[in-house]
């Protein structure tokens, strides 16, 4: 039997380098995008993933507004909110609220992918969200990203 004990890698914030991703969300089902788009910003696509650690990278989505839900989601799956007070729930169909901000919509939906903590919303913050084709952040030079699971409709 060996003695020599391997160690696993923990990476350090200041060891974290992270990139700038493009995506066009043109004809793409919303929930295989949410579920791609999470985990790139989670890290878990990087060898270096380390759980208590902001590992992502920074993504970019373009045509939001061109999103696809698939099946009866858009009436029967209903978006909540409560303002705390007694009676104060309101629902709204997915479909609706999709219609009326698109990137809001799947921002949403990638929030309710990542850790419920200050980690995850400090995850959140580097998604940006584009209803069209164009976004300010040339400066980055984001490299076009086609995710592995999401397919067009």
């Amino acid at each position: 039997m060996s003695t020599q004990q391997t160690k696993t890698y923990s990476a350090k914030p200041s060891e974290v380098d992270s990139r700038w991703l493009l995506i066009d969300a043109q004809g793409l089902v919303v929930g295989r995008l949410a579920a791609d788009v999470a985990a790139l910003l989670r890290g878990k696509h990087k060898p270096t993933f380390t759980p208590h650690v902001d590992t992502g990278d920074h993504v970019v989505i373009i045509n939001a507004a061109g999103l696809v839900l698939t099946g009866s989601k858009a009436d029967k799956t209903m978006r909540y909110r409560h303002s705390g007070y007694p009676g104060g729930l309101k629902t709204e169909p997915y479909g609706a609220l999709f219609q009326k901000d698109p990137a809001r919509a799947f921002r949403i939906a990638v929030r309710g992918m990542l850790p419920h903590n200050s980690l995850g919303r400090n995850m959140l913050r580097k998604l940006k969200v584009y209803p069209d084709g164009e976004h300010p952040h040339e400066a980055q030079q984001p490299i076009p990203y086609q995710p592995p699971r999401a397919r067009k409709r």
